[in-house]
Order: C-alpha cells, then sequence, then structure tokens
C-alpha cells in the first residue's frame, strides 16, 4: 500500500517541467519506494498530442494571438489544450494492488465532478469520452500513462482558461470543440478555492490507496 501522501503546488511549469517532475516520482515508484504524489500546477498555452492523436489534430498554431507550442507526450488520448487558468491536477501513484486502470481514470472524474457539486455545477461522465461533462460541453479533460501499475499524468479542470485556445484544435477527436469552463457557467472561483475542495476529493476518493 502507499506509504504517504504528497501534495505539491506551484504556480505554474512549463509542460516538460511537469513531466520531468512526474516522471522523477515515477521512477521511486518503480524503484520500491511508497507513497502518493498528488501535484497541482498550471502550464503555459501548450497543445498536447496523446498516444492517439495526430499532428491533423492541430488545426492552427496561431491563436487570439498567441503561438502555442505542441508537444508530443506519451499519455493516452487525442490532441487537448492546457493553459493558464486552468487547474492541471497530476496523481503518481502505484495501482498494483489493485491492477484496474478504469477505476484510476473514474476516480480522477469523481474528484472533479464532486469539486464541481461543492461548487453548485452539476456535471457528469459521458458515453463521447473520457472526461467531466456539463452539459454536453467538457469542462475536465482526463488522460493517464501507466507503466508496471505505476500511473502519472491526471485531469484538467477548467477554471478561466482562455477557451479560444481550443479553437486551434480538434480537442480529444470531437470537431465541435464542445469546451467548457467554471468561468463560462457563471461560478467565479480563484484557483485557490477550487483547490481546497479539490485536495479534499482526493483524500477522499483515493482513500484506499492512502493507507498505510
Amino acid at each position: 500500500m502507499t506509504g504517504f501522501f504528497q501534495h505539491i503546488k506551484h504556480q505554474q511549469q512549463t509542460y516538460p517541467q511537469a513531466m520531468a517532475e512526474q516522471e522523477r516520482f515515477r521512477d521511486e515508484l518503480l524503484a520500491g519506494a511508497q507513497s502518493f504524489h498528488l501535484i497541482l500546477t498550471e502550464h503555459p498555452p501548450i497543445y498536447t498530442l496523446g498516444t492517439s492523436g495526430t499532428e491533423q489534430d492541430v488545426l492552427t498554431r496561431e491563436v487570439d494571438g498567441a503561438v502555442i507550442e505542441v508537444f508530443q507526450t506519451g499519455r493516452g488520448g487525442e490532441v487537448t489544450y492546457h493553459g493558464p487558468g486552468q487547474l492541471m491536477c497530476y496523481v503518481v501513484a502505484d495501482l498494483s494492488q489493485e491492477q484496474d486502470l478504469r477505476k484510476h481514470i473514474w476516480r480522477l472524474e469523481e474528484v472533479v465532478i464532486r469539486t464541481l457539486t461543492d461548487l453548485g455545477v452539476s456535471s457528469s461522465r459521458d458515453k463521447r469520452g473520457i472526461g467531466v461533462w456539463v452539459d454536453g460541453l467538457k469542462i475536465a479533460a482526463a488522460g493517464v500513462r501507466c507503466r508496471r501499475w505505476v500511473v502519472w499524468h491526471g485531469i484538467a479542470l477548467n477554471i478561466k482558461p482562455n477557451l479560444k485556445h481550443f479553437e486551434g484544435i480538434v480537442p480529444c477527436g470531437m470537431r465541435d470543440a464542445p469546451v467548457t469552463s467554471l468561468d463560462k457557467q457563471g461560478i467565479e472561483k480563484t484557483r485557490e478555492e477550487v483547490e481546497v475542495l479539490l485536495v479534499k476529493h482526493v483524500q477522499d476518493v483515493f482513500a484506499s490507496l492512502l493507507k498505510n
């Protein structure tokens, strides 16, 4: 079982910095360490290509006056956008006791669903794809990678990002770009206010992995 819960917060990291940090924790777990890492951060504007994505999913790299970098990543899924105003929730954990990746994805989604419920937003899963949805619009995108039952990557919650930046891609393979945010839903909350709720729900939803 996981030995301790480590909560790390960064105001902002580049995407490669965030990947390097997660990979360091991943390697420690693969070497036998016992820990559960929750990393909360955000990134400068970037499009990331998952293992199912292609360059054709990037329609343009110049959107709303910004030139957005494209980064090939090893997580599952297609192409998505990360940027300021979006809370990245990365979980690096050992699933070897359960060996259930679907359950892990469900937990990531559940953390966001419960957080949104606390904020007065009704959300759910949708057959269109993994993540969290509000009235048919995606408010959180999830993607993970797994090696010998150690997982990393996580879920991204749109608080108040520049939604125009999603127009440069085919997000998660959906050409109608159905994205939304807390701000778009009329909920004005700071990242810090959202984080307090989210951390509590991570501890509840992942409780079985946090036992000594």
